[in-house]
């Protein structure tokens, strides 16, 4: 078995297997050894395939930028064919009949999958703790979160079993889960990357798949793999100038930085040892040649959060009754309380309230904007604070209580408008949306992002602070993201701990 597997990333890995020097068997050799080691502490994986990965190994992968690297792929919008989807739900099981559009160019790279990671259900809150295939725990800490929805995927980057592994965010499900690993985790501008062919776009234009890594070129290099419009594209943007691995590979510009403090999340306190690494990452950009500058975008956040919401439960009860509709009500029969009250409250929106919300996307779209018309990009914490322990974040057994009664009451009149109007949603999803205070801009105004591992905490927890870049500039943030990290910024994964 090859020893040194944890010492490199998938780029050198790679070159290793082209070389000669290692075989794609041996690779995966290495994988399923980690995975059978960590993975019954960690529960990143929730379904493995090893013998299609072993025989693909044996017929020859495609020859590619990843040629033999172990992959995995998260469990909900990542259809691979012959294999299963779960989405994180107990009742969901579906049998995927073809690749989507980006696992066929992830395949194309010659990476070799060989199993899915966890995930909430629905990818709804950003923890992984789904009821269907229990907690995802931080590799850093057993006990705490490894932050969601691509928590599985993140904590098995983190702690050595793949050195990279497939993502979604559409509230900072990349970012979040990157942060609280201590991984870097980028969401690629609005259509950058294919989400069909079954989906167009996921919740508005909000959600964006791509890959979380513990280098920042193995992030460009797959990027420049899978970029690009496919059949029927909602959103089609300009292909970047020269490829996003040059761009990590040199220097930025000096650049002028916004440096947003405040969360657009009311209410939402950013921990002490969160404000420190904030100030300590303006100083080590500042010592680099840039400008840092505090400035906020000018964005009403009660209505920010409220114009979210509005949108992801209409999307949840669409998901919930496309999934009715094509393969039958037996995969909707179990769901989670938080999920089913997510779609009720969806339906009892009208169609206006859903164009009143993303006429608040667009003044939040227009306002970042004119921020970015003076700065290159914003700097902010990821996350308001390091990873809690499992438990915080799910709703607890009383909220539960709270909405099977919701589902019961609903039958008399429309609990949806109740609850909307009596603040009831707004205090039910005030811990979950609290953290996700500066990731939220990213996903509403379609902007690339990305999160950097730069801090720990006093626990021993990592600390993630987040990059917002111009639309369809993700270059700037690669080369920036590699400046950081040789300079030696980056702190080290659980596995070097």
């Amino acid at each position: 078995m090859f020893k040194e597997y944890t010492q490199y990333d998938a780029l050198a890995l790679a070159a290793l297997v082209n070389s000669g020097e290692v075989s794609a068997k041996e690779l995966l050799d290495a994988a399923v050894y980690q995975a059978n080691k960590l993975n019954p502490k960690l529960n990143a994986i929730i379904h493995r395939f090893d013998e299609r990965a072993y025989n693909a190994a044996q017929a020859g992968l495609p020859s590619g930028v990843f040629t033999g690297v172990p992959y995995l792929l998260k469990d909900l919008s990542f259809s691979f064919a012959g294999e299963p989807i779960t989405m994180g739900s107990r009742s969901v099981n579906i049998l995927s009949e073809k690749d989507s559009e980006i696992v066929k160019r992830m395949k194309a790279t010659g990476v070799n999958t060989f199993g899915k990671t966890n995930t909430p259900e629905f990818g709804l809150i950003i923890t992984t703790e789904p009821k269907a295939h229990g907690a995802t725990h931080n590799p850093f800490k057993k006990g705490y979160s490894s932050g969601g929805s691509s928590g599985g995927s993140a904590a098995a980057v983190a702690s050595g079993i793949v050195p990279m592994a497939g993502g979604g965010d559409g509230g900072g499900s990349i970012r979040f889960p990157s942060a609280w690993c201590g991984a870097f985790g980028l969401k690629p501008s609005r259509g950058r990357n294919p989400l069909g062919p079954n989906l167009g776009e996921g919740w508005d234009g909000a959600v964006a798949d791509h890959v979380i890594t513990r280098s920042v070129r193995d992030s460009a290099a797959m990027l420049d793999a899978t970029s690009g419009a496919e059949i029927g594209a909602p959103y089609v943007i300009a292909p970047p100038d020269g490829t996003f691995l040059q761009a990590a590979m040199r220097a930025p510009r000096p650049l002028k930085i916004a440096l947003q403090q405040q969360p657009l999340i009311a209410n939402t306190v950013v921990d002490k040892e969160v404000f420190a690494v904030l100030e300590q990452t303006a100083k080590q950009l500042e010592s680099m040649g840039h400008q840092v500058i505090p400035a906020e975008p000018n964005i009403n956040i009660e209505q920010f959060w409220h114009d979210f919401i509005v949108v992801v439960c209409a999307h949840t009860a669409f998901t919930i009754d496309n999934i009715e509709r094509e393969f039958g009500p037996a995969h909707i029969k179990n769901l989670e309380p938080q999920t089913y009250n997510m779609a009720l409250l969806g339906r009892s929106l009208s169609a206006v309230d859903l164009v009143h919300a993303k006429h608040g996307w667009h003044h939040s779209q227009y306002q970042t904007g004119l921020l970015l018309e003076t700065y290159d990009m914003i700097l902010s914490p990821t996350v308001p604070t390091p990873a809690v322990k499992h438990g915080v974040l799910p709703p607890s057994r009383m909220d539960e209580m709270m909405m099977r009664s919701a589902g019961v009451l609903n039958k008399g009149f429309d609990m949806g408008k109740y609850a909307f109007k009596s603040g009831m949603i707004e205090k039910l999803s005030a811990p979950v949306l609290g953290k996700m205070g500066f990731t939220l801009l990213g996903n509403v105004t379609g902007l690339p992002a990305m999160s950097v591992p730069v801090g720990m905490s006093k626990k021993g927890l990592p600390i993630g602070m987040q990059l917002i870049g111009r639309m369809n500039d993700e270059a700037t943030l690669f080369s920036l993201a590699g400046e950081m990290e040789r300079a030696g910024l980056f702190t080290k994964p659980a596995f070097e701990k």
